[in-house]
């Protein structure tokens, strides 16, 4: 799952109320960590982030919900054809190595 990267407390309230544990929410906490918030296009900085870990496989799913400013509710599912691989243009491959910490 991708949640919205929203700040610490959205993070944080959205595993709460869905009960995620920390390895669902460690690629948004690392997003924001890395990025700052830069309102919904940051699920894609946590997509990347799934596949710089090679977290996904074949046939895997996985549910983006992004939220926008206004009422804007951005929500989809990815199907992977493949399994993840280090990528080219993927923009963890200068650190994937050193996450995740714990950031707070």
């Amino acid at each position: 799952m991708c949640i919205h990267t929203g700040g610490k407390a959205v993070i944080e309230n959205i595993a709460r109320v869905l009960k995620l544990d920390d390895e669902v929410s460690e690629p948004a906490r690392m997003t924001l960590n890395r990025f700052g918030n830069t309102s919904s296009s940051l699920v894609f900085y946590e997509l990347a982030y799934f596949e710089a870990k090679e977290r996904v496989r074949k046939g895997d799913r996985m549910w983006m919900l992004a939220f926008g400013t206004g009422f804007k509710v951005g929500s989809l599912v990815w199907k992977w054809l493949q399994d993840s691989r280090q990528e080219f243009d993927n923009p963890w491959n200068d650190c994937i190595q050193s996450y995740p910490f714990k950031a707070w």
